[in-house]
């Protein structure tokens, strides 16, 4: 009743409410989500830290790892700050820019997280398909600067997002039952016509999900081809090897993705409990698991994390 006073008497705010129903159940509800968080910053910055400390790691497919680890960082961070900010301190009030800056920040980085896995499908094309040209083809330079066309693209793609938004009435209701601010949740508070905002959410999904999707089945069906031209199986293996850990990321990442949007639109009778901690784990898993899965794959990074951590 406090929150739902709060919300009325500030309408420059909104009230997230985490998870509806079961607030005696925050802090262990805490327990997990916070140590998936601490996980994956520690895979990711020490991806980070061995990478930005071995001169023979400074090639294109660990300066990709460093952008998957940037993003995985970003997204972990900008849903978990504010969730135990909820469940620790009861911290449930949010400025309505806040809010808009939250969505914009989860979505942009999450496109950004697409973006760089579109880049490694490329890399290990070019690597398998034309080996021979791969170091005039994929330099750090150009790696750096297809890093930058992905963030451009989720900026300029997402940007529409919060400015429809801005301009929209939010009336009597401004509480948002989830433990952070995403753009369907907020159109749903919304009391004016939203079909701008949600027909251009759903045309920016199909068309960059989709595109991003094709440009990977594209990268995978031409290195399939040439894999199987390879009549010897030590090198089938050792070709087909160096690209399981950007496969098992990217299966990963996309089904998660594609379950949540089946949840959140035919998961009815899924209650909304059970959809606030799925919708959690969907931003917590991937980031923990990325740098654990990359880790056991490519041996020359295992080496050198396992230099550095038996220093310690």
């Amino acid at each position: 009743m406090a929150d739902f006073n709060l919300s009325l008497s500030d309408p420059s705010s909104f009230i997230l409410m985490g998870t509806p129903g079961l607030e005696a159940a925050h802090l262990w509800i805490s327990i997990p989500f916070f140590a998936f968080y601490i996980i994956s910053l520690l895979g990711n910055f020490m991806v980070l830290f061995v990478v930005g400390k071995e001169q023979t790691l400074h090639k294109p497919m660990y300066l990709l790892l460093c952008m998957l680890a940037l993003t995985d960082i970003g997204i972990s961070t900008s849903v978990m700050t504010k969730a135990l900010c909820i469940f620790w301190f009861n911290l449930k009030g949010i400025t309505v820019r806040g809010c808009l800056t939250q969505m914009f920040f989860l979505h942009m980085v999450s496109m950004s997280h697409s973006a760089v896995l579109v880049t490694m499908a490329f890399d290990r094309y070019v690597a398998i398909c034309n080996p021979l040209r791969y170091a005039t083809i994929l330099t750090n330079a150009r790696i750096a600067k297809l890093g930058l066309v992905g963030l451009i693209r989720s900026v300029l793609f997402l940007l529409p997002l919060p400015l429809l938004l801005s301009r929209q009435p939010f009336c009597g209701n401004h509480i948002i039952p989830h433990t952070y601010c995403e753009h369907i949740a907020m159109v749903k508070i919304s009391c004016g016509d939203t079909t701008v905002n949600r027909a251009y959410s759903l045309v920016m999904l199909f068309v960059v999900i989709g595109l991003d999707l094709t440009l990977v089945a594209l990268s995978y069906g031409l290195i399939i081809r040439v894999l199987l031209r390879i009549s010897s199986k030590k090198a089938y293996q050792k070709a087909f090897n160096t690209c399981t850990a950007h496969i098992c990321v990217v299966m990963m990442s996309f089904t998660l993705f594609f379950i949540s949007i089946l949840t959140n639109w035919f998961g009815q009778q899924i209650t909304p409990n059970v959809h606030i901690i799925l919708a959690n784990l969907f931003f917590l898993l991937p980031p923990m698991i990325n740098p654990i899965i990359y880790g056991i794959k490519t041996k020359e990074l295992r080496d050198k994390v396992v230099k550095y951590t038996s220093r310690r």
